[in-house]
């Protein structure tokens, strides 16, 4: 969260980088409330968990044991996403 603010910030400003930071934790709470579609996370990941995204970003996620949600990674687009969140959840 803090690489996507700064570089936000450095890139776009103040107002962006703190509007697109509360766009992604509105869609935390949106995942949370289960008021997004859950997609499965390929198979090639390796793990069980889902995503959706957030405009440049996509959101992984899983089910904790007593059932609440539970953030893996947030992922640029561009970003191979295998390898990244292999790294980030490693």
């Amino acid at each position: 969260m803090d690489e996507i603010f700064v570089y936000t910030r450095d890139t776009w400003g103040d107002d962006q980088a703190a509007r697109y930071i509360r766009g992604l934790f509105a869609k935390f709470e949106d995942v949370a409330a289960r008021r997004v579609p859950w997609r499965q996370i390929p198979a090639e990941f390796g793990v069980d968990g889902f995503l959706c995204r957030y405009e440049k970003h996509f959101i992984y996620w899983r089910v904790l044991d007593d059932g609440s949600v539970g953030i893996a990674t947030v992922l640029h687009e561009r970003m191979h996403q295998l390898d990244r969140f292999r790294e980030d959840t490693e």
